[in-house]
């Protein structure tokens, strides 16, 4: 079986943007209200956070209970791991998600300021400053096989899209606009000269986005 690059479960507004500007420590979208964005996965039973039973099962779930289905590795943008910006002032932030990070595989962290990598339950975060291509070469190696999947956010998706190293997507369209701040696409038919497209709309509200190359 081919070890893939995906994109999964992947959040943007109607306007293509994925967070809003003036990202901080108490708004980790910047201006954006991210709960519009992440609702409908929130309420599905198989929400990696979720603390209690319950939440909905469908279309919603069937894309949350694949969103671990055969990763072997992450990559994500600094952003994403956290707030901060330029050199480490300390090791002190260990990322949003406390002891126990949804990830539970090896996650490769875009810096231009590498830190020591750090281990949180499952997950361990190395940190790179390097190339698309090198990183993925990292994680496909960490990935023993299984997919790598790119988290995020939007520059870190970017990259790896104008490097042509992506072979699947998901991206979830949310019914808000937040206008400005990082935008994944001006219309999904960017990506049409690389991959086929499907668009399937949920009864939650929002339109799941299926690329996979041509």
């Amino acid at each position: 079986m081919a070890q893939l690059v995906r994109v999964h479960n992947f959040n943007v507004s109607t306007d293509g943007f994925g967070a809003g500007e003036d990202q901080s420590f108490e708004r980790p979208f910047g201006h954006a209200d991210p709960s519009p964005l992440w609702s409908w996965a929130g309420a599905t039973a198989h929400w990696p956070n979720r603390a209690e039973p319950g939440g909905t099962y469908g279309l919603d779930d069937y894309f949350t209970r694949d969103y671990h289905n055969n990763i072997g590795a992450e990559i994500m943008g600094r952003n994403k791991f956290g707030p901060q910006r330029g050199p480490w002032e300390n090791y002190d932030w260990q990322g949003w998600w406390g002891e126990e990070p949804p990830f539970r595989t090896p996650v490769f962290v875009l810096t231009h300021h590498p830190r020591p990598s750090i281990t949180r339950g499952h997950t361990t975060f190395h940190f790179l400053d390097a190339s698309p291509e090198a990183a993925l070469a990292r994680a496909r190696e960490a990935a023993d096989g299984k997919d790598v999947r790119i988290g995020g956010g939007v520059a870190t998706v970017r990259a790896f899209l104008d490097a042509d190293l992506v072979d699947t997507l998901h991206v979830v369209e949310a019914p808000i606009k937040i206008e400005r701040g990082e935008q994944l696409w001006t219309s999904p038919d960017a990506l049409a000269d690389r991959f086929h497209h499907e668009q399937v709309p949920s009864p939650s509200g929002v339109t799941h986005h299926l690329f996979w190359r041509r």
